[in-house]
C-alpha cells in the first residue's frame, strides 16, 4: 500500500507545472497593451465624433424612438403614468366647427361652379361672334364667285378661312399676290380688322413636289413667303400687326392625297386662322383642329 502511495505521488510531482507564473505575466501584459490602447484612442478622440454620438444617444432615450426615455435618464425607470398613449388622441371637433368646415368646402365648390359657368358663358358668346364672322366672309366669297376657292369653318382652333392659291393668290412656284385678289384679300382683312380682338394666325401650305429656285430653295421659303405676302396684305387692310403670326408648314399637313393632281391642288393654300380666347366645348367647332 505504502508503494502504491509513493508511485501516485511520484507520478503527480512528474506533471506539476512550474511555469504557471508565466500565464500571471501575459495577463498582465495583455492588461497594460489594452490600458496603453485606450489612452492611445482618448488622446486621439474626435470631439465633434464624440458630440454627436453623445446627441444620437440623447435622442434615443428621450426621442421619439423611446417614450419615456428622459424619465429613464433621469430615475433609471419609466413611471406608468407617464408612458405613451399607443395612438395619439382625435382632435374633437364641435359641431360649430363641422359646420364652418362644410359651409368652407361648398362655397369651394360653389366658386368652382360658378368659374365653370363663366367660362362657358364666354366660349359660347366667342362661337357667337366666329358664326357671325363667318357668314359675312360666306356673303363676300359668294358675291365674288369664289366658292370653289374659299372656304370658312369654325372649329376647335377657331374660325378658319382656306384660300386655294392655284389661279387666285399666286402663280406657280411664286409668293407674290395677283393683282386680282387684293378685292378679296382686302374685303377679308376689313371683316378680320373690325373684330380687333382675337389674334390672327396665317399658315402657308404646299404640296410635296420639291421646288428648288434661287429665291425658294424648298417648300419651306415658299410656304412661309406666302403667308408673309397675305400678312402684309392683312395689315394693309386695317388688321393689327400685334394680333398677327405668320407660320410656313411646307408640305407636312396635307389636307388631301398628293397622289392626284385635284388633291396637289388642295394642299396649296393659305389659311387665315382667328384662334380661340377661350376654350370650345365638346358641341362647339365643326371640325377637329
Amino acid at each position: 500500500m505504502s508503494a502504491q502511495r509513493r508511485h501516485k505521488k511520484h507520478h503527480h510531482e512528474e506533471h506539476e507545472n512550474h511555469e504557471r507564473w508565466l500565464v500571471s505575466g501575459y495577463d498582465m501584459m495583455t492588461l497594460l497593451f489594452a490600458v496603453f490602447v485606450v489612452l492611445f484612442a482618448i488622446s486621439s478622440t474626435n470631439v465633434s465624433k464624440v458630440k454627436e454620438l453623445t446627441k444620437s444617444l440623447q435622442e434615443a432615450f428621450s426621442g421619439p424612438v423611446l417614450s419615456g426615455g428622459q424619465a429613464m435618464m433621469d430615475r433609471g425607470n419609466q413611471s406608468e403614468d407617464e408612458k405613451a398613449s399607443p395612438t395619439p388622441p382625435l382632435t374633437s371637433i364641435s359641431p360649430a366647427q363641422a359646420v364652418d368646415l362644410a359651409m368652407k368646402g361648398t362655397d369651394k365648390n360653389a366658386a368652382a361652379d360658378e368659374a365653370n359657368a363663366r367660362g362657358a358663358e364666354l366660349a359660347a358668346r366667342e362661337e357667337q361672334s366666329f358664326q357671325a364672322l363667318k357668314k359675312k366672309i360666306d356673303a363676300l366669297v359668294h358675291d365674288a364667285h369664289l366658292d370653289d376657292k374659299v372656304s370658312t369653318t369654325v372649329s376647335r382652333r377657331g374660325l378658319r378661312v382656306r384660300l386655294l392659291t392655284d389661279r387666285l393668290l399666286f402663280d406657280s412656284g411664286s409668293a407674290v399676290i395677283n393683282p386680282a385678289a387684293f378685292g378679296t384679300l382686302d374685303r377679308i382683312g376689313a371683316i378680320v380688322a373690325e373684330e380687333r380682338k382675337h389674334p390672327v394666325a396665317v399658315e402657308g401650305h404646299t404640296d410635296d413636289r420639291p421646288i428648288r429656285t434661287s429665291q425658294y430653295p424648298s417648300n419651306w421659303q415658299l410656304s412661309g413667303g406666302r403667308a408673309a405676302a397675305v400678312v402684309q396684305r392683312l395689315i394693309g387692310a386695317g388688321v393689327a400687326p400685334r394680333r398677327t403670326s405668320l407660320t410656313g408648314y411646307a408640305a407636312v399637313h396635307p389636307v388631301s392625297s398628293n397622289e392626284t393632281s385635284a388633291g396637289r391642288a388642295r394642299n396649296r393654300r393659305v389659311e387665315i386662322i382667328l384662334t380661340r380666347l377661350h376654350e370650345a366645348t365638346p358641341s362647339q367647332g365643326g371640325d377637329t383642329p
